[in-house]
C-alpha cells in the first residue's frame, strides 16, 4: 500500500484503503484525462471519477464491480498485453506500477468505495487527539495531531532545538532577518518557562514582521513595478506593496484582507487603504503594443484575474477550464466564464498607454493638495467653457475643399544668435557661461557661439526674461559642434513652459538623467552628432510636446562630459492649409492612424483605436472634432489663444502638482457591465453561450444571486460553508514555516494535487482560523510556539530513513533561505541595511547589461540606472521589480518573475548561487563593512572570530571551527602582505567607503574571513 504522501504505510494490514488518499491519485494521474469530468473529451462514454460512471454496466461490462476485481474491466484493460486494448494506451506514455495495480485490486475487493474529493467537502473540526506521554511536550493542538500520527507510524518526535537555534529560526521566520547577539544573549539568560513565547510576541510586534510576511504575499499577488509586456514600462504600484506590509503589521483579519483586495473599491465609503488594497487585481501583466487588439486583452486580463483569484483563495487550477471543461476537477467551462464575468467589466483599458499611471488610479494627496487640485480643476473648467464658446462662434470651412487652395505660408524666428534674449536671467551648472568669438573657436553664423567644457552634467539656461510663441507646424533647429578630442556622452535641448517638461536628447540614453522616457520630457532623437563639424539638429516642436500657441519662457543647452559649441537656435514653420492636418479636418481624419491616435488624450485614444474614420459614430465624430478644433486647428488659434494659453498654463501647474503626489492603480468597474460569454476554445473573438455571474455548482451557492458583485464573490469565499478558503491560507502559512505545506501541492488542491499529509490537522487549523476571527498573527503564533516547530532539525534515524522529506514532522524544519532573506541578512549583519520602510522601488547593484538586451527602444526601463546612497542598502522587498528582467540576485535564488501568481517557490542548489555569494559587489561590500565593524570593536583575534561567528550563525563556534577561521585569516594576511595593492582593491568594492585609518591589509584579510562566514551553509540555511 502507498500513502498519498509517498511514504511506506506502517498501518495495520486490516486498515481499509481510503479513496481520496490511496485511489484517487492513481486514477487522476492515469485515467481522468480521458475518463473524467470533461464530457467533451471523455472516451468510450466511460467515467471513472464518480461511482455512478465506474459502476455502470454497458453491454454486460462493468469497469469497476465492487467486491470482484476479476470481473472489473478496468483491471483487465490495465493488465492487457494487447496494445489495442491496454490502458492507459501506449501513446499516453503512462503505465501503472505493480504496487498501484495491487492497490486497485485491494480497493475493489474491499467494496470500491468512492468519496467526494476531500477538498470539496467543508472542513470539520476534529477532536484534538490524546497522545501518550513520550517525554516530549504537547504544547498545543498542532503537537497533538502531529505526535498522534507519529505514534501510528512508530516514530517519535525530536527533542527541542538548542535555544540559539530556536531564536535564530523564529527571528528569521517572523522578520526575515537574523537576531542580534544581544537578543540571543537575552534569550539565553532568560530562564522563564515562557521565555520563548515572549520572544515570539516581541517579533510579532516588530515592523519587520510585516515586511517579511508581506513579501510572501507579493509573490501571490504577482506584484511588480512594471507593466510586463512589450516596453515593460514602469507603473506605480508601490503603495499597494506598502499597504500589504501595513496590513500584516496591523494584523488586519484575513477576511478583511480578502474583501479589501477583491472588492475594496466596492465597500461603502471605501477608505484610502481599502481602495489601495483593490490594486491586487491591477497587478496583472498589461500591454500597449502596437497592433494589439482591445477585445483580446480585455479578455486576457479578465481570465488572469479569474485564474488568480481561484488559485490564491481556493488553490485550484481553474485556468484549465478556459478552453474546455476541466479534465480533473468539477469546474465546467461555463462555470469558469461565470466566474470570469465578475472581472469582465473592469474599468482599466486594454492598452495601458505605456504610462506610469493607467486609469483608474488613486492619488494619495494631502488635504491641502486636494484643495489645490480642486481649485486648478475649477479654473481649467472655466477656461474650457470660454474655449467652447469661442469655437461655437466659428464658421469653419475645410481648406481642402476650397478652389483655388489657400497659399503656402513660411516663417522663421531666431531664439539664440550671438546671445541669449536681452532680459533673460542666464544661469549655468558648471563653469560660468562662455560666449566665444570666431577668433576663439568655431562659430556657425553671426559673431558668437556658446561653448562649454564639462565633466558630468552641465548646462547654460534661463527660465524667465524671454518669451517665444510656438507657431503652427513649428520646427526647431540648432547648430551643434562637438570637439573630436573631447566628445560628450550626450547632448540635450530643454524648453521651459510651466516647467522643464520638453526635452530632446542625442547620444547615450540615460546619461543625462532628466525627464521621463517615452514622454515629451525626454525624447531620444538619435545618436551623438558627428564631431569636428557643424551639425544641424532639427525636429518638430510637437515631438517634445510644444504645441501651437504655447509660450516658451526659457531653454537650456545641456551636455554630459565633453566640449560642445551651440549656435543659431531657431523656430521655423511652413503651412500649406489644404494639405495640413492642423488646418484641414478631412486631412487630419485621413492621417496615418498611429500618429493620429498617439496625439489624442487617453480617453479618446481608447475611443478610436483600431477604428477607421468611417467607422466613427456621430457622437464620436463630434467629440473628436471638438477636440481637433481646440487643440489642432490653427484657424481657431486667434480666438482661443487667450483662454487656451491660460488652460495650458493651469494644466502645467496641475501636472507639476500631480507629479509630486504618490498615486497607485486601483480597481473599478464600468458603469455599464460588459456581457460575458463562454469563449469557444478559449478564443477571445468566438463568443458562445451567454453567461451571468455565478460560482461552480460543486461549492455552496452565492447568497446574493441578483446581480452579484466582486464583494459578493469575496463574501462567498469567506462563508463558513466554503470548503477551501481557510484551508488554502493555513496551508500556505504551514508551508512558510515548515518548508512544505500539509498539502504539498499548495497550488493544486484538486484531483491532480497531493492529498494532505495530516487531513484532520489541516481541517482543525482551517476551522479554528475562521472561528478565531481570521486572526493571522494568532495563527502564526500557534504554529511557531508548537513543539513541532521547535524541534531539532537533526537528520537522525529512524525518522530520517523512513520519512526523508519530513512530511510526518518527526524533526524540525530545515531549508535554504529565500533570496531576499539571504541578501538582507548579509546587509543586516554588516551594519549596512537601511531601516527605512516603504516608498518607491530602489535600484541597488546588479551586473551590467541585464535590462538592455530585453529592452525596447524608448522604454523607460530599457537601461538600468543604479541608485546611490541609502537606496543601495534597502531591504530586498523594496528592490525595483522589472518583470522581463527581474533582479538577478533574486532570480539566482529562485525568486519568480511575477508575471503570474507564485504560490510556492522552488528551491535549487546551483554553482551560480555560490558565485553570487562570494563575488557579488553587494556581498563583498557587506563583508568589508562587517570586517570594519569587527576591527572597530577591538579585542583579540579570538574574540573577533567569536563575535563574527555568532553574528552570522547565532551560536558560538566550536574549537575546530574557530581554528579553521583563524587559519584562513592568517593565510589571507600573508597573501595581502605580499600583494598590498590587491588588498587595497578588495576594500574598494561598493559605494560605502572603507575607513582610511584602518590598515588595508588587515581590513582585506578580515573582509575575506567575513565573506567566508557569510558563505557558510549555516548562514544561508534556516535550521
Amino acid at each position: 500500500m502507498v500513502l498519498g504522501l509517498g511514504l511506506p504505510s506502517l498501518l495495520a494490514a486490516e486498515t481499509r484503503l481510503d479513496f481520496n488518499r490511496d485511489i484517487r491519485p492513481i486514477l487522476s494521474d492515469n485515467c481522468f484525462a480521458c475518463h473524467g469530468f470533461d464530457a467533451k473529451k471523455r472516451k468510450a462514454d466511460l467515467r471513472l471519477d464518480v461511482a455512478e460512471g465506474a459502476y455502470r454496466v454497458v453491454d454486460g461490462v462493468q469497469a469497476v464491480k465492487p467486491g470482484d476485481p476479476e470481473a472489473s474491466s478496468i483491471l483487465q484493460r490495465i493488465l492487457s498485453q494487447d496494445e489495442e486494448e491496454v490502458m492507459p494506451p501506449p501513446e499516453s506514455h503512462k503505465k501503472l506500477t505493480a504496487t498501484q495495480v495491487e492497490t486497485l485490486k485491494r480497493w475493489i475487493r474491499e467494496g470500491a468505495e468512492y468519496k467526494k474529493h476531500w477538498a470539496f467537502e467543508s472542513p470539520v473540526k476534529a477532536s484534538v487527539p490524546s497522545v501518550k506521554p513520550t517525554g516530549v511536550p504537547v504544547r498545543n493542538a498542532v503537537d497533538a495531531f502531529i505526535q498522534a500520527r507519529l505514534a501510528e507510524e512508530g516514530l517519535r518526535p525530536s527533542p527541542e532545538a538548542a535555544k540559539e537555534t530556536l531564536i535564530r529560526r523564529v527571528t528569521l521566520d517572523l522578520t526575515g532577518l537574523p537576531p542580534t547577539a544581544a537578543e540571543v544573549d537575552a534569550f539565553l539568560a532568560d530562564e522563564g518557562a515562557d521565555a520563548y513565547e515572549r520572544v515570539v510576541d516581541r517579533l510579532l510586534k516588530s515592523e519587520r514582521y510585516g515586511e517579511h510576511m508581506g513579501r510572501h504575499w507579493l509573490d501571490v499577488a504577482r506584484y511588480a513595478d512594471t507593466h510586463g509586456l512589450h516596453l515593460d514600462n514602469e507603473r506605480s504600484m508601490w503603495p499597494y506593496r506598502d499597504w500589504v506590509v501595513r496590513a500584516f503589521n496591523e494584523n488586519l483579519p484575513y477576511d478583511a484582507f480578502t474583501r479589501w483586495q477583491l472588492a475594496g473599491d466596492l465597500l461603502p465609503q471605501a477608505t484610502i487603504d481599502q481602495q489601495i488594497a483593490s490594486g491586487f487585481n491591477r497587478c496583472n501583466v498589461t500591454t500597449s503594443e502596437g497592433g494589439s487588439i482591445n477585445e483580446e486583452f480585455i479578455f486576457r486580463y479578465a481570465v488572469d484575474r479569474t485564474d488568480t483569484t481561484v488559485a490564491v483563495w481556493m488553490g485550484l487550477t481553474a485556468g484549465c477550464a478556459v478552453c474546455h471543461d476541466h479534465k480533473y476537477d468539477p469546474i465546467t467551462q461555463k462555470e469558469f466564464y461565470s466566474l470570469y464575468a465578475f472581472f469582465n467589466s473592469a474599468a482599466d483599458p486594454a492598452m495601458d498607454g505605456n504610462i506610469l499611471l493607467t486609469p483608474p488610479i488613486l492619488r494619495l494627496s494631502t488635504p491641502e493638495q486636494k484643495a489645490e487640485l480642486a481649485r486648478l480643476e475649477a479654473d481649467i473648467g472655466r477656461q474650457q467653457t470660454r474655449i467652447r464658446e469661442a469655437i461655437a462662434s466659428l464658421n469653419y470651412t475645410d481648406p481642402s475643399q476650397v478652389t483655388p487652395p489657400p497659399p503656402v505660408q513660411t516663417s522663421e524666428v531666431l531664439w539664440f544668435e550671438d546671445s541669449f534674449p536681452p532680459a533673460a536671467k542666464v544661469e549655468a551648472a558648471g563653469e560660468p557661461t562662455q560666449l566665444i568669438s570666431q577668433a576663439q573657436g568655431p562659430v556657425f553664423s553671426g559673431k558668437a557661439a556658446l561653448r562649454r567644457k564639462a565633466k558630468g552634467v552641465a548646462q547654460d539656461f534661463f527660465s524667465s526674461g524671454g518669451s517665444f510663441e510656438v507657431p503652427a507646424n513649428g520646427k526647431i533647429s540648432v547648430q551643434c559642434w562637438i570637439d573630436p578630442k573631447d566628445e560628450p556622452k550626450a547632448v540635450m535641448l530643454q524648453f521651459h513652459t510651466s516647467g522643464w517638461n520638453h526635452r530632446a536628447v542625442w547620444g547615450q540614453e540615460g546619461a543625462i538623467p532628466f525627464g521621463k522616457v517615452r514622454t515629451p520630457e525626454r525624447v531620444t532623437m538619435g545618436g551623438l552628432p558627428t564631431s569636428g563639424q557643424w551639425v544641424k539638429l532639427e525636429f518638430p516642436a510637437e515631438k517634445v510636446g510644444l504645441k501651437p500657441g504655447m509660450k516658451v519662457t526659457g531653454y537650456a543647452f545641456t551636455q554630459f562630459d565633453g566640449t560642445v559649441v551651440w549656435d543659431r537656435l531657431a523656430m521655423s514653420s511652413r503651412v500649406e492649409p489644404a494639405k495640413d492636418p492642423q488646418w484641414s479636418w478631412k486631412v487630419w481624419t485621413q492621417r496615418n492612424q498611429g500618429r493620429r491616435v498617439e496625439g489624442l488624450p487617453n480617453d479618446l485614444q481608447t475611443l478610436v483605436r483600431g477604428k477607421k474614420a468611417v467607422e466613427w459614430s456621430e457622437a464620436e465624430v463630434k467629440r473628436l472634432k471638438d477636440w481637433w478644433l481646440e487643440n489642432e486647428y490653427q484657424g481657431a488659434r486667434e480666438i482661443v489663444q487667450g483662454p487656451r494659453a491660460e488652460k495650458l498654463a493651469l494644466e502645467g501647474k496641475r501636472k507639476s502638482l500631480e507629479d509630486m503626489i504618490p498615486a497607485t492603480l486601483v480597481m473599478a468597474d464600468l458603469p455599464q457591465p460588459r456581457d460575458s460569454f463562454v469563449m469557444t476554445r478559449g478564443q477571445y473573438d468566438q463568443p458562445g453561450e451567454k453567461v451571468h455571474r455565478a460560482t461552480p455548482a460543486v461549492f455552496p451557492p452565492l447568497k446574493n444571486m441578483d446581480r452579484p458583485t466582486r464583494l459578493d464573490l469575496a463574501d462567498w469565499l469567506l462563508s463558513p460553508e466554503h470548503p477551501l478558503t481557510a484551508r488554502v491560507q493555513v496551508n500556505r502559512f504551514w508551508q512558510q514555516f515548515f518548508g512544505t505545506g500539509l498539502v504539498k501541492t499548495s497550488n493544486d488542491f484538486g484531483s491532480q494535487g497531493e492529498p494532505p499529509s495530516h487531513p484532520e490537522l489541516l481541517d482543525w487549523l482551517a476551522v479554528s482560523f475562521r472561528e478565531g476571527g481570521w486572526d493571522m498573527k494568532a495563527l502564526v503564533r500557534l504554529l511557531v510556539t508548537s513543539h513541532t516547530y521547535r524541534q531539532s532539525a537533526a537528520f537522525t534515524s529512524p525518522g530520517a530513513d523512513r520519512d526523508p522529506e519530513n512530511r510526518l514532522l518527526s524533526r524540525g524544519p530545515r531549508f535554504r533561505l529565500d533570496a531576499e532573506v539571504v541578501r538582507d541578512s548579509a546587509l543586516f549583519v554588516s551594519g549596512l541595511l537601511s531601516p527605512k520602510i516603504g516608498g518607491k522601488g530602489v535600484k541597488p547593484y546588479q551586473p551590467e547589461n541585464i535590462w538592455e538586451p530585453v529592452g525596447f527602444g524608448g522604454s523607460n526601463t530599457r537601461n538600468y540606472l543604479q541608485d546611490h546612497g541609502e537606496s543601495l542598502y534597502r531591504r530586498s522587498l523594496y528592490t525595483f521589480w522589472k518583470r522581463t528582467a527581474p533582479p538577478p540576485s533574486m532570480t539566482t535564488f529562485d525568486a519568480p518573475n511575477r508575471e503570474s501568481y507564485c504560490l510556492r517557490r522552488e528551491r535549487s542548489n546551483t554553482p551560480l548561487q555560490a558565485l553570487n555569494l562570494m563575488n557579488d559587489v553587494q556581498h563583498v561590500e557587506a563583508a568589508r563593512n562587517f570586517a570594519q565593524r569587527l576591527l572597530h570593536a577591538g579585542g583579540s583575534v579570538d574574540s573577533r572570530i567569536t563575535a563574527a561567528f555568532r553574528a552570522v550563525t547565532s551560536r558560538y563556534p566550536n574549537a575546530e571551527e574557530a581554528e579553521t577561521v583563524r587559519t584562513a585569516l592568517e593565510q589571507h594576511r600573508a597573501a595581502y602582505r605580499a600583494k598590498p595593492d590587491a588588498a587595497r582593491q578588495v576594500i574598494l568594492y561598493g559605494e560605502s567607503k572603507a575607513d582610511a585609518k584602518l590598515d588595508p591589509v588587515e581590513l582585506a584579510a578580515w573582509t575575506l574571513v567575513c565573506n567566508l562566514l557569510l558563505n557558510l551553509d549555516e548562514a544561508v540555511t534556516r535550521g
